[in-house]
């Protein structure tokens, strides 16, 4: 390759490829992702799963793309470069879903970290039982890293009468990591825990904040998805995307009447800054 050629081609960043819904706001979403691939050190790519009319409080209404205009968008992407890490988000649909399963089965090499998104934080629903059954079918099979909260992981396993079965059965699944959060849990610290291995590996303990974010769980698992592209283990991404995701809600900022915005660029600021967006 000549000295030409890489200089057309640019820094050799790991790329990224993020495939979920387009916020508004900006807080969570496709914008969300890319705020944070870019923090991990990532170029960011996306293909846009639905359109929703949200503000920082309730989503009021969402319309799936059609499934063939995210295959193209996506495929687009992955014939012309070399993605490292997928992430996906609100699916939205069966037929989305299937479309995403239909990418993912050719290119199985690169690694899928999936927030499977059935509400927005304000509890409005994004999905119907439908979608997370093909989800489960579909989706789980392909899955690096499943990243849900409490209830995202009681409703994907609803035979199972606690959290670590719960977790059992999504890796029985297919997925081979699930990192459960547990931000909607009623304890003074949020504990979060990842399994893998057919048990549970580690236990993580994050000081509770105060009030909700919008956005939090795109965060998580976007950062997942820019750390396993720059080749951390699913282990090493774990730990540190959730480092990385309380800081940047310790730093958040309000913007509306309604939850406050995850400070994905918290890095950025002076100590004298802290909190600013």
């Amino acid at each position: 390759m000549t000295s030409k050629t890489n200089e057309m081609l640019g820094p050799e960043l790991p790329i990224a490829l993020t495939m979920a819904g387009h916020d508004p706001t900006g807080g969570a979403g496709i914008q969300a992702d890319i705020e944070t691939l870019i923090s991990m050190g990532c170029h960011a790519c996306s293909a846009v799963t639905a359109l929703t009319v949200q503000d920082t409080s309730h989503v009021f209404s969402f319309m799936p793309v059609e499934p063939e205009m995210l295959i193209q968008q996506a495929r687009t992407v992955l014939e012309d470069m070399p993605v490292h890490a997928i992430k996906i988000g609100m699916t939205g649909s069966v037929e989305i879903v299937e479309a995403i399963h239909s990418i993912l089965i050719d290119y199985s090499e690169v690694p899928v970290v999936l927030d499977p998104v059935m509400a927005s934080g304000g509890g409005d629903s994004l999905s119907e039982r439908s979608v997370r059954e093909a989800m489960t079918e579909l989706l789980l099979p392909c899955t690096t890293i499943l990243t849900p909260n409490t209830p995202e992981a009681r409703e994907l396993a609803p035979e199972s009468d606690t959290i670590d079965a719960c977790a059992m059965a999504l890796l029985d699944h297919g997925c081979k990591y699930v990192l459960i959060t547990g931000t909607h849990e009623q304890t003074g610290e949020v504990i979060n825990s990842l399994y893998g291995e057919d048990q549970k590996l580690e236990t993580f303990s994050w000081p509770r904040l105060e009030g909700s974010y919008h956005g939090s769980g795109c965060t998580l698992a976007a950062s997942i998805a820019g750390l396993l592209a720059q080749g951390k283990t699913p282990r090493q991404a774990a730990l540190e995307a959730q480092e990385f995701t309380w800081q940047a809600l310790n730093g958040g900022y309000r913007t509306g009447m309604g939850q406050k915005m995850p400070n994905r660029f918290f890095w950025s600021a002076g100590d004298d800054s802290e909190g600013a967006p």
